[in-house]
């Protein structure tokens, strides 16, 4: 008798085995380039912190462990310590900087459980808050993008250190990039941001006799010229190079908000002395500046000029307290408010 069933067909299983092969070579062959990135990195990182040593810096840290795989390569560095020859420095328990592997050109740094300022002659203060990181991109230009953001911060001056002039903020802000003209990036102009949001002073300082125990809040933009010499944080500091080549801030632009007084500023150029202390002019539109002023008048600062306060307020309530246009000179190491020292000029260096 004939057998009528068919004979099985059997598909050729190989065929279900290729999409598994394929994904493990690529896997395969994305670990091999995470393993290269990373080992680089380390490799780099080492290489770095050897060269600063040699240039006068003191660095410390335990050693460095780097994760992320597969997607982010994340650095994590335990008891860092960081001191440049300029007595400025910073020192954390723990710093991670984390970067995406298919584009390491974008790095973002936190510090996850605060960290200490080291202030050349001042000595050290502790930041705490919510929220401490710096971001840097595009490392292979001249002027990278750098971004350092501090959210709710807190202050705190070591017991023998000099006081912070402000104890908390909402948030504080510093921004720098290449300066554009035309399009074009300039190869010796970068723009900067500073934004200060609701900052509280210290308990009998400045900020908080000007704020009269309120807020001080500042917004302001400026074009630092000849910003190749920004370079190098020897003994002088950073900003000692750049004004012996004739370094200055230009398009300076902004908005002071203290307690109930606020100011539109701007300065076509304010430079460095050689001092290290601010040196131009700034002119102000204020609304109720009085306020500030007599404000200062009544602090318990020692770096606060009373009785110039107090002469400028008088002089300024005569003039009365809206739209006030005033000029604020930077000069002979002191701010004046026209024949009235207020205080000592900022210093940069």
């Amino acid at each position: 008798m004939t057998d009528t069933h068919p004979t099985p067909i059997r598909h050729p299983r190989r065929g279900l085995a290729a999409p598994f092969v394929i994904v493990g070579l690529l896997l395969a062959g994305w670990t091999g380039w995470w393993l290269y990135l990373t080992d680089q990195i380390e490799t780099r990182l080492e290489a770095r912190v050897e060269a600063l040593r040699q240039d006068g810096w003191t660095i410390t840290h335990a050693r460095a462990t780097t994760t992320g795989w597969p997607f982010r390569a994340r650095v994590s560095i335990s008891h860092a310590a960081i001191l440049a020859p300029s007595g400025h420095g910073v020192a954390a328990p723990e710093l991670v900087a984390e970067a995406n592997a298919y584009n390491p050109d974008r790095w973002v740094v936190i510090a996850p459980d605060g960290l200490t300022l080291t202030r050349a002659g001042k000595g050290k203060v502790g930041v705490g808050g919510d929220g401490l990181r710096l971001s840097i991109s595009h490392l292979g230009d001249r002027f990278p993008d750098l971004r350092a953001e501090m959210i709710r911060p807190t202050f705190t001056a070591h017991g023998d250190a000099e006081p912070f002039p402000i104890a908390s903020a909402e948030r504080i802000q510093l921004e720098t990039r290449p300066h554009l003209t035309d399009g074009q990036a300039s190869t010796d102009e970068m723009d900067v941001l500073f934004r200060l949001v609701e900052a509280r002073g210290r308990p009998g300082g400045p900020v908080e006799g000007a704020t009269r125990q309120g807020r001080l809040s500042a917004d302001i933009e400026a074009t630092i010229v000849g910003a190749s010499r920004l370079r190098g944080m020897d003994s002088a500091g950073v900003f000692s190079a750049w004004t012996a080549a004739g370094g200055r801030f230009t398009a300076v632009r902004g908005r002071l908000k203290a307690g109930d007084s606020t100011a539109v500023i701007s300065s076509d150029a304010l430079s460095a002395g050689r001092d290290g202390r601010l040196q131009g002019s700034l002119a102000l539109t204020a609304e109720k500046p009085m306020a500030a002023i007599s404000g200062l008048a009544g602090s318990r600062s020692g770096a606060v000029n009373r009785l110039g306060a107090a002469g400028a307020a008088a002089a300024t309530a005569a003039s009365g307290e809206r739209g006030v246009d005033l000029v604020v000179q930077f000069r002979d190491g002191r701010t004046w408010l026209g024949p009235f020292a207020l205080a000592p000029a900022p210093r940069l260096f």
